[in-house]
């Protein structure tokens, strides 16, 4: 990882903490910054990757702004962590996509949405595209041929799919990653991963827009998360229904495709709104404030996707489907194409952070315990 002005701030900060050590059960990241006594661009982009931005130590922090020290760990590390995103990303020429995150998400979320309704208007005559269709098997498939909806979208997909593992894999090799083979050290990363335990601030909350105590950025992540793992559900499912039991959608309501879809959708819908308001009303000094940009062009991009989906479910039974459907396909392709390249990468280098946390808690011990 390269040398950097944000790498070298995070760094002056990190020796700072290590001689105060005041915040050392805060989060994971104190003591896994107690097992080291340098800290290489490698160290500090683990360790940035780590800090789930509970903001904790800001407020606790006799040294924080206006002290002449400085000391703004989750503005630094934010800024360490988008450097991350832009050196591991595969490949490696997309990786200057982060560079104006959220121009690029916006572009190019609207030309996707564009191409796909403009190939959805030369595809099909404005009858056919206009018209109500009767919620029979197949029906989807008389406004956008079977093949276009997935092909395109398989490919796109399993791309992104590449992309995220080859991510994730420069980054452990660069931080330094040990034996992925420790089963217990996995299943307590899913699990911290899973439950946002570090931004649970050990019961009494994280600091999410002030210096009082809250438990809301947790409860709204959670809710877009599993909202999303929900709609990834029934998709999935639907992949089955079509190509295994030669179930065709649309299906009814209370078909589990569509009842996970919705459930997911909505949950999606409150999760991006809330995470936007918590973004509007919190406290700036914290934050990373040139990389608003991308994480706010990308909260549209995900309740987009999920608005739109629950407006089809809706309106599937009138002319306005042919129009939504091809809206909202351009808003998840263009979701899968972002996909690597945007701020949902963090999950992934998070919870390889987390795996690597864990592993060192069972190999290393704090220097000056032995």
């Amino acid at each position: 990882m390269r040398e950097t002005e944000a790498v070298a701030a995070a760094r002056r900060s990190m020796e700072i903490c290590n001689a105060c050590r005041y915040c050392e059960t805060y989060c994971a990241v104190f003591p896994a910054m107690t097992l080291r006594r340098e800290f290489s661009a490698s160290d500090l982009g683990y360790l940035s990757n780590l800090c789930h931005s509970c903001r904790g130590c800001f407020y606790a922090c006799q040294y924080a702004p206006p002290h002449e020290f400085g000391i703004n760990l989750p503005q630094q590390f934010a800024l360490v962590r988008q450097q991350t995103y832009e050196e591991y990303a595969w490949p490696a020429p997309l990786a200057k996509a982060f560079q104006k995150n959220g121009v690029i998400v916006s572009a190019l979320t609207a030309g996707v949405v564009a191409l796909v309704l403009i190939l959805t208007m030369i595809l099909q005559s404005p009858d056919n595209l206009f018209a109500a269709h009767p919620m029979v098997p197949g029906a989807f498939y008389n406004v956008i041929p079977f093949g276009m909806m997935v092909w395109p979208f398989g490919l796109v997909f399993l791309f992104s799919l590449v992309a995220l593992f080859m991510g994730a894999r420069n980054f452990w090799k660069d931080a330094g990653g040990k034996d992925v083979t420790n089963m217990p050290s996995w299943s307590e990363a899913i699990s911290d991963a899973l439950t946002l335990r570090n931004l649970g601030g050990g019961g009494h909350g994280c600091n999410d827009t002030s210096e009082k105590f809250a438990q809301a950025r947790r409860h709204v992540h959670h809710t877009l998360f599993y909202g999303f793992a929900l709609c990834f559900a029934a998709t999935t499912l639907g992949f089955f229904y079509h190509h295994f039991f030669g179930w065709v959608a649309p299906y009814s309501f209370w078909r589990a495709p569509v009842l996970l879809g919705t459930l997911g959708g909505i949950g999606m819908v409150i999760g991006s709104l809330g995470l936007f308001w918590l973004k509007l009303i919190g406290d700036d000094a914290p934050t990373a404030k040139q990389l608003l940009g991308g994480e706010v062009a990308l909260l549209f991009l995900l309740f987009a996707v999920a608005l739109t989906g629950l407006l089809l479910l809706a309106f599937r039974a009138t002319g306005a489907m042919g129009m939504l459907l091809a809206i909202h396909l351009g808003f998840v392709l263009a979701f899968f194409l972002l996909l690597p390249y945007s701020r949902m990468v963090h999950g992934v280098y998070r919870t390889a952070a987390l795996l690597r946390n864990a592993i060192d808690r069972r190999t290393m011990k704090p220097l000056g315990s032995e």
